[in-house]
């Protein structure tokens, strides 16, 4: 399957912002960058808001998760908000407090488990860490963002001659005692801790005694790539749930002069249950739309007018048809690589769709001139969760959830389908101009 030349240009810019992005503070600074580059104005949540109609915003809370919007032509009461949802975390590894760990003339860094990663996929990678660390200046604590380039630890696999039930049951590694990642060799006197701590500085040209706190994730240095017969596949990190951040943001930058007010809210901490200030399960995203109700001076009665009339789409990826593990999957509902996006539903809830809400999604999908598909679990294995369930139970509004195919959700190393990222940007534009 060939790509067309707009496929192939929106895929690229895809991995392109995958790869700005190795932590979720990053991530969100690339969002900005592209906000700011189409007009949008960042406003703090400490200060007040003077909202113009027609106007382009964004705010952001906790540095990993941001909400922007377009204020829409007619009145907020009559057509409700336009919100598409979706996280910045992936799973993976983090950085301990207290991480620099000494022995046998080595230094190794201790690091807890973020949500559920494939852990075995992290062995043998060129690994480094990126996040964002807090230093002490005359001004206060001052927050800078940290990214290596280069690999700067591993962790190494076992020779198969000391695990040779490996092919037949699997890599399981012991969280506490066999993830620490190796960074480098140790000097008899030299100190571990100052060893670590003179690296993070230096990275941000700061004083290793200056240095009071971190947040660090551990990402692949490897770049994303297109890859197959046609190139009509995408290898990258992170694709879990970034492809869906950069779907929604291209869709917002190109709702010119929408008649509904547009919202893309992107959290951070769904991989861990979302229940965190700056999480699907906090205050932000009921906090940004009750600002903008004042502005547009809605009363409550006016308000919960809004409400009903609004429309979230939980944007999540959603898990590809994989041929090898046929058992893995319900029969009926194949989602297949670059067939377009999917709309997922659960029965018990795990899912926000309802029956309304998926034709309504198809009707968009219809509109855009891109195929959509149905996806279910199978039955007897437990089904993962999104933002959806959530928000839509904190703003008691209409929700579905969808998302672009994807193989090996959760691995270090994700693939999905080249076309389907122009295709499910062209679905949420639809949804932003409804």
């Amino acid at each position: 399957m060939p790509l067309t030349a707009q496929a192939r240009k929106t895929a690229q810019e895809l991995i392109a912002f995958i790869d700005a992005s190795p932590s979720p503070w990053h991530a969100v600074v690339s969002v900005e960058e592209r906000l700011l580059a189409r007009g949008f104005t960042r406003l703090e949540e400490g200060e007040r808001w003077q909202l113009a109609p027609g106007g382009r915003y964004y705010t952001v809370r906790g540095g990993a998760s941001l909400i922007a919007f377009v204020m829409g032509s007619r009145p907020l009461a009559e057509t409700g908000f336009r919100i598409v949802g979706a996280h910045t975390d992936s799973p993976g590894l983090r950085l301990k407090p207290r991480a620099a760990i000494a022995g046998d003339g080595l230094l190794r860094l201790g690091v807890e488990v973020y949500g559920g990663p494939i852990l075995a996929t992290f062995t043998d990678r060129d690994l480094s860490l990126a996040g964002r660390v807090v230093m002490r200046t005359a001004a206060g604590p001052q927050t800078r963002l940290l990214r290596f380039e280069q690999p700067l630890v591993r962790l190494p696999n076992l020779a198969i001659h000391m695990n040779r039930e490996v092919n037949e049951q699997g890599l399981k590694l012991n969280k506490q005692t066999e993830l620490p990642l190796i960074l480098g060799q140790l000097g008899e006197e030299e100190d571990a801790e100052a060893r670590l701590r003179k690296l993070l500085a230096d990275a941000v040209q700061g004083e290793a005694s200056d240095l009071l706190s971190w947040e660090l994730a551990v990402y692949d240095v490897q770049k994303g790539c297109l890859w197959g017969a046609d190139e009509e596949f995408i290898a990258d990190s992170q694709l879990d749930n970034l492809a869906s951040c950069h779907a929604a943001i291209a869709a917002l930058m190109a709702a010119e002069q929408p008649t509904s007010t547009c919202v893309a809210a992107l959290f951070d901490h769904e991989e861990v249950g979302s229940e965190s200030a700056a999480g699907a399960g906090g205050s932000f995203v009921t906090d940004v739309l009750a600002r903008i109700g004042l502005q547009a001076g809605l009363d409550g009665e006016d308000s919960l007018r809004a409400m009903a009339r609004s429309f979230f789409i939980s944007a999540d990826m959603a898990h590809a048809w994989q041929p090898n593990f046929p058992a893995a999957y319900e029969p009926d509902h194949k989602v297949m690589m670059n067939g377009g996006p999917v709309i997922k539903t659960n029965a018990s809830q795990r899912y926000s769709t309802q029956a309304e809400t998926a034709a309504r999604f198809m009707g968009l999908c219809e509109q855009a001139g891109v195929p959509c598909q149905q996806y279910a679990h199978r039955t007897d294995l437990g089904c993962g969760s999104t933002i959806g369930p959530i928000v839509a139970a904190r703003l008691g509004i209409a929700s579905v959830d969808v998302g672009s195919p994807m193989w090996a959700m959760h691995s270090a190393r994700e693939s999905a389908g080249a076309h389907d990222q122009a295709c499910m940007i062209a679905a949420l534009t639809a949804a932003f101009g409804s």
